[in-house]
């Protein structure tokens, strides 16, 4: 067709002109009313070619995003996925295993005695024997409910004090009508399960026969951020104080603006951040002062404004990188290069595999790679990828190895991914938030529940036990309390 095109149009220099910039689009109004007055068949053979591009362009645009492996698995086709290969293995644990059990219940709240008065089969006299068997079944009860209580507070007047006084109510906040069970339960489900607000009303309306609105769940879990926001402030503090820390962003949205969910994180506290910036500004605004410890994240440029005492860089990136450009480059220079690199990357990461490895024993391997690595970063590559990594690699040749300096600081960036999946999913089931204070009241609330999961506590327990405290007392434990001694995070060992 476009052999055909070339024939008729010619030696027209215009029409070639306003042809080529049709079908690179580019085309602007002025050239398209000029196209437009060249005749009919012009016309349609520049609509035909324009069309055949753009089906091709997208064929390849569908392809490559099928292919690529940083596309998520929710975003590609079921057809295109190939079938899981099935496992040799049989399910289950293998031969002279332990058997594995439910354990029995702790405590048992009614026992009943079952016996037969007859024969089932034939209906005649049983005697009785001596055998029996105990069965124990766990259930929900039938009717369960809320328990509403009626206080009556006495107001008495103290001479000494000339006013009248009242007991404290600390079951539930004042002037509330609701318990703080049922706030720290529908605030767990919300922001710590992603249960959407239409399902928690609809769980306690079935399940607990209590009637609930979602104005007024939301102001309930406004007054508790508000109340467990020097939580949220501490939470930071430890985070910017802990010996490692991971870093990852996704995209959030606040009253239809893109903003962005910022996650930092490590075995023993999650913080989140919604802002609306994805740069420096929002880094500056977490790190108040030069972090002391080893920062773990991606190649994002952002991250490189943070003064850190040492970084790493996750290699599950750049290995996936690798595969990216393998599915459209196939130069010579382009595979070797990806050979070393990948080669180099192997040996670190089964060098710190090692049983007895430590950074002093295998000091003089760790020296020979860290040489091999300035080698790759520092060649002068034709090759436009191969230039491209090699660039990267020069700019972060101190934040690829890291890990063969610290003990407990990983190769990659699982952690933070894994932190930040749960906010995804609640992304995903309640599309984000509709204002600034919603967007407070969830990175407040998903920082302290997420941090509690963390340290194995029973969130409703800890956050209604609080609750409680703050009305007698008015004040709040200080969350450090709440650690779990199994998981401390403490500074890295020079």
């Amino acid at each position: 067709m476009q052999g055909g095109m070339d024939c008729e149009i010619g030696t027209d220099a215009a029409a070639k002109k306003l042809v080529t910039a049709a079908l690179s689009g580019q085309l602007t109004d002025e050239q398209a009313e000029v196209l437009a007055g060249l005749g009919h068949g012009l016309l349609s053979l520049v609509l035909l070619a324009s069309s055949k591009r753009i089906a091709e362009l997208e064929s390849k645009l569908k392809v490559a995003t099928i292919d690529d492996p940083a596309t998520p698995s929710g975003q590609k086709p079921l057809y295109t996925k190939p079938p899981r290969r099935k496992s040799k293995r049989k399910p289950g644990a293998k031969k002279g295993h332990a058997p594995a059990f439910r354990k029995a219940p702790q405590r048992i709240d009614r026992r009943e005695d079952h016996r037969l008065d007859l024969c089932p089969d034939c209906g005649g006299p049983l005697q009785q024997c001596k055998r029996k068997r105990t069965r124990t079944i766990e259930d929900i009860l039938e009717e369960m409910r809320t328990e509403a209580v009626e206080h009556t507070i006495h107001r008495d007047y103290c001479p000494a004090c000339k006013k009248h006084v009242e007991p404290v109510v600390s079951e539930a906040l004042p002037k509330s009508k609701l318990g703080h069970r049922i706030v720290a339960l529908t605030a767990w489900l919300h922001y710590g399960l992603g249960v959407t607000i239409s399902q928690v009303i609809a769980l306690l309306s079935h399940l607990l026969q209590t009637r609930l609105s979602a104005g007024g769940l939301m102001a309930m879990w406004r007054r508790l951020a508000l109340i467990l926001k020097p939580w949220y402030e501490q939470l930071a503090h430890e985070a910017r104080s802990s010996a490692r820390l991971h870093a990852d962003e996704t995209g959030w949205r606040v009253n239809g603006q893109t903003h962005w969910l910022w996650c930092f994180a490590n075995d023993g506290v999650c913080f989140y951040m919604i802002d609306r910036s994805r740069g420096s500004p929002a880094l500056a605004k977490f790190f108040l002062t030069e972090f002391d410890g080893v920062l773990i994240t991606d190649f994002w440029a952002a991250y490189n404004a943070v003064c850190a005492a040492d970084k790493q860089c996750c290699l599950v990136h750049l290995l996936r990188e690798l595969e990216k450009v393998d599915m459209h480059n196939e130069s010579a220079e382009w595979r070797a290069f990806a050979k070393k690199l990948r080669r180099l990357i192997g040996d670190g990461i089964r060098l710190r595999k090692r049983e007895d490895y430590t950074p002093q024993r295998y000091v003089s391997r760790v020296h020979l790679i860290d040489q091999r690595l300035m080698v790759l970063a520092r060649a002068e590559y034709a090759d436009a990828d191969a230039s491209r990594l090699g660039k990267r690699l020069l700019r972060h040749c101190d934040q690829l190895f890291t890990f063969l300096d610290y003990p407990d600081v990983p190769f990659e960036n699982n952690f933070a991914e894994r932190m930040i999946r749960p906010a995804v999913i609640i992304r995903k089931n309640s599309l984000s938030n509709r204002s600034d204070k919603g967007a407070a009241v969830q990175s407040m609330l998903m920082s302290i529940y997420r941090t509690l999961k963390l340290r194995s506590h029973n969130p409703i327990a800890v956050v209604a036990k609080t609750l409680r405290t703050h009305v007698q007392t008015g004040t709040l434990p200080q969350v450090r309390q709440l650690r779990d001694s199994k998981k401390k995070v403490g500074r890295c060992a020079e």
